[in-house]
């Protein structure tokens, strides 16, 4: 007796694999800033991953969007091979910093990733150094902690010079970079 193939997955497993697939090209786009680019960087990489196609999407997901992730910074060290070489320097002037709580909520940053924010994002984001945009969107849109950021920009920087300090003092001034941006544009707006 024959089974249909997969029949052990769950009911939904295209849907879900449809959707990492999607948040996985959102996420290249952000680091590239260029959705043409994030869109050949996943389909090489989803073609270069030997996965069992009965496997569970969730479980693929996570190994899929970490070679995108490799990719990606990559193709930033490829196209500016100097990017990674520095840890920028800090603003430490900055109120914002010395503040205990995040400038921009978990559900802002959400709202900015895949929501009605996301011109605005992208726009923010074009102004930021590589080394800085690959801070941030690991941190914010991956959730990746300060040391798991500084190992993956370390495979790209000769020395090894990032640590998780400097991603953590980097993401937070990027956040509050974000959060002045906005209330600058929500303050224009409102005139």
């Amino acid at each position: 007796m024959t089974g249909r193939p997969c029949s052990d997955l769950p009911p939904d497993a295209v849907q879900r694999a449809e959707l990492a697939a999607l948040e996985t090209w959102r996420v290249a786009a952000l680091l590239l800033g260029d959705e043409t680019e994030a869109l050949r960087l996943v389909e090489s990489t989803v073609a270069a991953v030997d996965v069992d196609p009965c496997a569970d999407p969730a479980a693929v997901k996570g190994l899929v969007r970490d070679r995108v992730l490799d990719g990606a910074l990559a193709l930033m060290h490829h196209q500016d091979p100097a990017c990674f070489a520095e840890v920028p320097g800090g603003n430490t002037a900055s109120s914002c910093l010395d503040e205990d709580s995040a400038p921009l909520s978990t559900e802002d940053l959400a709202d900015l990733v895949s929501g009605s924010g996301r011109s605005r994002l992208r726009s923010w984001l074009d102004r930021l150094s590589q080394a800085q945009r690959a801070v941030f969107v690991q941190r914010a849109v991956l959730g990746r902690s300060n040391a798991d950021t500084a190992r993956a920009i370390n495979r790209f920087a000769r020395p090894s010079v990032w640590t998780p300090d400097a991603v953590g003092r980097l993401f937070r001034e990027a956040l509050c970079s974000l959060a002045s941006a906005l209330a600058h544009t929500a303050t224009v707006h409102a005139w």
